[in-house]
């Protein structure tokens, strides 16, 4: 009798301590750059996944959610600390965000070799879509190379004969100028890289002025690129030059820029204006409670957290066993619908996807975008074939 009341209570202990685990909270790291000029995109993507762990009453999957926030102040070194102590000391469930390309590229072999799952909303570089690719390593953003490819296959339709390229000289910037020549078969006429977080561009604007291109494309982020396209504006060039960018003018800068973008074309997965049901209430709840319309960085975050809902969902809440949890978030792009329209994981974790355009046109007294085409539709990135994942 003894026995058996000691069996009795040994499933009874077993069955509240699973219990227990399936009803702890999910812990979250949260990575990205919220201070300095590029704070803004960082703080989107943060409040893009809040929001949506907001609108399901503080949970994803059913289970309750805890996030630590970090500040990589987009300093490789730092993002990678960070990363070692969400991993080793506050032992998350899984990170999201990771910030700008150079600073998850310090932070790849921790990540790896953790397993834990890592879900990028924002940063996409190249040698991570290709040779690099990792199983727990998720990317809900883009790859690099999609929205540059998208203005180049747009400038190469538009008849640009002669164009002149800009980019910061870090990882994202060389991986930008490289897609957009992979579709624009005309000549280069210079590729200029500028020092990350430069702030004055006279000399590089006089250099390009001088060089006389049928148009010019850039990839500056955040305040580079208002600090860019000011410049350009004041140079009398805007209106006068095609301005193709991706990054640049988007949901984070325009409400600095104003009429300084006017006629700027930008390409990218996502923008405010798109027509389907998820991204019209995603708008609305965000406008609504941060009184600003959401960017691109905050579209990601939002996804990120509906892609997580979905994994948690299908993993009954219990996320300890990584490579499960990782293939659960894998299978989940195939249920969660997001605001950008269709999603899939490629085998090597990054996006397929439509990369469309955009317009910066005055509407009164007011500035907004327009979409006037999608250049790419269902796209994959260019280094999917050199990932040894199936």
């Amino acid at each position: 009798m003894n026995a058996r009341k000691t069996i009795f209570a040994l499933l009874i202990t077993a069955l509240i301590g699973t219990a227990g685990v399936a009803q702890a909270a999910v812990k979250v790291g949260f990575t990205g750059v919220m201070s300095g000029g590029q704070a803004l995109l960082g703080q989107d993507q943060y409040d893009g996944f809040m929001l949506a762990v907001e609108l399901k009453g503080g949970k994803l999957g059913g289970q309750a959610i805890t996030v630590l926030k970090e500040d990589d102040q987009l300093k490789p070194e730092v993002g990678s600390q960070i990363i070692k102590k969400l991993i080793d000391k506050d032992r998350v469930d899984v990170l999201v965000g990771l910030g700008f390309s150079n600073v998850l590229m310090a932070s790849l072999k921790p990540i790896v070799d953790s397993g834990t799952v890592a879900i990028a909303t924002n940063a996409g570089p190249s040698p991570i879509a290709g040779a690099s690719c990792a199983a727990n390593l998720f990317f809900v953003a883009w790859s690099n190379d999609g929205a540059p490819e998208a203005a180049g296959k747009l400038a190469q339709d538009k008849g640009l004969k002669k164009v002149y390229l800009m980019a910061p000289n870090y990882q994202a910037g060389k991986d930008q100028l490289a897609s957009f020549k992979r579709y624009f078969k005309g000549e280069v006429v210079d590729e200029v890289y500028t020092q990350v977080g430069q702030t004055d561009y006279a000399a590089e604007i006089a250099q390009l002025q001088a060089s006389k291109p049928d148009g010019v494309f850039v990839f500056y982020p955040g305040g580079m690129g208002v600090n860019f396209i000011k410049q350009m504006s004041q140079a009398g060039l805007m209106g006068k030059l095609p301005v193709y960018s991706s990054f640049t003018v988007d949901g984070t800068t325009l409400p600095t820029l104003k009429e300084a973008a006017t006629g700027t074309i930008a390409t990218a997965m996502w923008d405010a204006v798109l027509d389907n049901p998820e991204n019209t209430k995603f708008v609305a709840a965000f406008e609504a409670k941060y009184k600003r319309t959401p960017s691109m960085y905050a579209a990601a975050g939002y996804d990120a957290a509906q892609l997580l809902d979905v994994a948690i969902h299908k993993m009954n809440g219990v996320t300890t066993d990584k490579k499960e949890f990782a293939k659960a978030v894998k299978a989940a792009a195939k249920d969660f619908k997001s605001v950008r329209g269709s999603f899939a994981f490629n085998h090597n974790n990054m996006p397929i996807q439509n990369y469309y355009a955009f317009q910066v046109v005055k509407d009164g007294s007011k500035v907004n975008t327009k979409q006037i085409g999608t250049p790419l539709a269902s796209h994959p990135d260019a280094f999917h074939d050199k990932c040894p994942l199936k």
